[in-house]
């Protein structure tokens, strides 16, 4: 069985290092021999210690770092692994593979990143929308070398009506409450801002049930969004709750908000669709590819609190069985077209295709 490298050097533990972790566990579970490449002490190669997985750790310090440079060639040339998958730009720039080995070097995106001095050197691209991969191939690269590939979430814990009562509790929210949650790192892109405006436009009931608000992160404008809470008068009602594991709040929650500005896919739509939790977002890129108006979720124009308000209510007064309904089609949109089964499969045989075209 051949080795594939995989090559991340983020410190953070975003969506994207998250779904590193998920997408290696998965090739390791498939049979495949993984080796996974990253920064000492990073939360990525945390959450890699309980599996069985190999680790080689490099500083890839920043883009500049020759010395990962060196060890990156040198590492490829003694495991002589058939696939090289690096992760977001800095590993990408940093890993430049001999000439002699028949490696494939597979650069993934899951943004609309700068493409000269960063990723143009690659064989192959897989971008984790079609509106990326479309962009790849706008930047002059060949249609033909660049691959749709979207991502998975992990399968849904279970939680009980008394955990999610309990969970209510514990965070001073009423038990018959209807609440909204939202997930992300507190940053202008994100929108909080506009979703605390759009809050503000709300009455503090919908038929009947106290309206609550619940916010999972952290960043550096949260101070700020804290006071702009206070100041339009939302702080009996808003719940700012940290970085926290998500799962039980998308277990307790009756809907699901993404206010960002910028999204190239959105992975806590997918993460709400795994609870059955209907979705209200702004139409960012990805979420105008991943949610069918109507069906799926309700859109909203970006940077638009007034609009978004008005979904957030629409979504709020429907019926338990329509809300309902609107989940249920989410959640089967993630299992026919984001199943962690379909993605592993799109990897593998991605990876036997190129490997026969380089004769590894």
């Amino acid at each position: 069985m051949y080795p594939s490298l995989h090559i991340l050097g983020s410190r953070q533990f975003g969506g994207a290092d998250q779904f590193y972790v998920r997408l290696l566990g998965a090739l390791h579970e498939a049979g495949q021999r993984v080796i996974a490449v990253n920064r000492s002490g990073s939360p990525v190669a945390e959450a890699l210690k309980s599996s069985f997985i190999e680790q080689v750790h490099l500083p890839l310090a920043n883009q500049w770092d020759l010395w990962s440079v060196w060890r990156i060639r040198e590492l490829v040339a003694r495991r002589q692994p058939c696939i090289v998958q690096t992760y977001m730009g800095r590993a990408t720039r940093l890993t430049r593979l001999p000439s002699a080995t028949k490696a494939v070097h597979i650069a993934r995106l899951g943004g609309f990143y700068k493409i000269d001095g960063y990723y143009r050197h690659a064989h192959a691209w897989v971008g984790n929308t079609q509106a990326i991969c479309d962009f790849l191939v706008r930047s002059g690269i060949p249609a033909n070398r660049v691959f749709h590939i979207g991502n998975f979430v992990p399968e849904p814990a279970v939680f009980s009506s008394q955990d999610v009562q309990a969970l209510r509790h514990e965070h001073d929210v009423p038990g018959d409450a209807f609440v909204l949650f939202a997930l992300g790192r507190l940053i202008d892109k994100k929108g909080f801002d506009d979703l605390l405006h759009a809050f503000a436009e709300l009455p503090a009931e919908s038929s009947g049930r106290p309206l609550f608000l619940l916010v999972a992160g952290d960043g550096p404008a949260a101070d700020r969004l804290k006071a702009l809470s206070e100041s339009l008068g939302l702080g009996s009602r808003v719940r700012w709750l940290g970085w926290q594991q998500p799962e039980p709040f998308y277990a307790a929650a009756d809907l699901f908000v993404c206010p960002s500005r910028h999204e190239p896919l959105g992975n806590v739509i997918l993460e709400a669709w795994n609870y059955r939790l209907p979705v209200v977002s702004t139409a960012t890129d990805g979420a105008v590819e991943l949610v069918d108006e109507g069906r799926t979720g309700l859109l909203a124009p970006c940077g638009d609190p007034a609009a978004l308000a008005a979904r957030i209510r629409e979504a709020s007064r429907l019926s338990d069985n329509d809300r309902k309904a609107l989940g249920e089609a989410g959640h089967s949109c993630l299992q026919s077209r984001y199943s962690r089964a379909a993605v592993v499969d799109a990897y593998l045989e991605l990876y036997q295709r190129l490997m026969a075209e380089r004769g590894c």
